[in-house]
């Protein structure tokens, strides 16, 4: 789908912090824990320590026995290493969250809803720059998200604009601003949003309407939702009224075009 839209797409080497290829069971229990937000605010924090950490330097925002918790669990699965004096370092290093973030999102895409999947793909046009984080496949629609693994104080103009270059390239069936954060997307993200790509498209967007929790529809094509409470879900959710949107009302009378 991306070659037909004159692209020449290529997959990146998975930046995590472990084998892209983990065996299944392990796959499936690390899949599990980065089902939990606290668990994601950990990794992201133990990644950023690649000289190793205490659990509890993590992050501040787990309590102790559950970062001893996680930290146990990275062990048990071969992913981190015990140091002396009580400190930890993973097995792998990576640059920071955000392949981890795709990697997750890409398999729950492929698992739940049987999505085919592609992350972190490069790909060459003139004048659009980053990866497609995310891009995926069914029913003969093409589905693109956007995922932000930082907290939204991060969030730039700059990539605002990124993104409308992207969603102007690839013209997806539906899309998805995905920010991992358990914060409100109202304060700061929505704004930046409908402004920048209002500049960016040169007309204005609706204003945005709460799905569900913090779940967004910019349009019938565009959505933004956060982690809370649960990441997954809320992008099911979004790809739900996405794919209906795109369906024939059941009463319509319009015959359809080209036949």
């Amino acid at each position: 789908m991306l070659a037909r839209r004159g692209l020449r797409p290529r997959r990146g080497r998975p930046d995590v912090p472990f084998d892209p290829n983990l065996p299944e069971a392990a796959a499936d229990r690390l899949a599990g824990l980065l089902g939990h937000y606290a668990f994601r605010l950990f990794l992201r924090g133990a990644i950023l320590r690649a000289d190793g950490f205490a659990p509890q330097e993590a992050t501040p925002y787990v309590a102790p026995a559950a970062a001893d918790a996680f930290v146990r669990a990275l062990v048990d699965l071969g992913l981190a290493e015990a140091l002396p004096r009580g400190r930890f370092r993973l097995a792998t290093g990576a640059s920071n969250f955000g392949g981890t973030l795709e990697w997750y999102v890409g398999r729950e895409l492929s698992r739940r809803l049987a999505f085919d999947v592609a992350t972190g793909v490069k790909f060459h046009a003139r004048g659009v720059g980053g990866d497609l984080d995310v891009v995926a496949a069914a029913e003969g629609k093409l589905v693109y998200l956007e995922l932000k693994s930082s907290p939204p104080k991060h969030l730039t103009p700059g990539e605002i604009t990124a993104f409308g270059d992207r969603l102007q390239l690839l013209r997806p069936d539906v899309a998805l601003f995905v920010v991992d954060t358990a914060l409100r997307l109202s304060d700061k993200v929505l704004p930046m949003l409908t402004q920048g790509l209002a500049a960016r498209f040169g007309r204005p967007l609706p204003t945005p309407r709460r799905l569900h929790g913090e779940v967004w529809v910019l349009s019938p094509h565009l959505y933004a939702l956060n982690g809370k409470p649960d990441l997954m879900r809320n992008v099911a959710r979004a790809l739900a009224e996405g794919l209906r949107a795109l369906a024939p009302h059941p009463l319509a009378t319009e015959e359809p075009r080209g036949r």
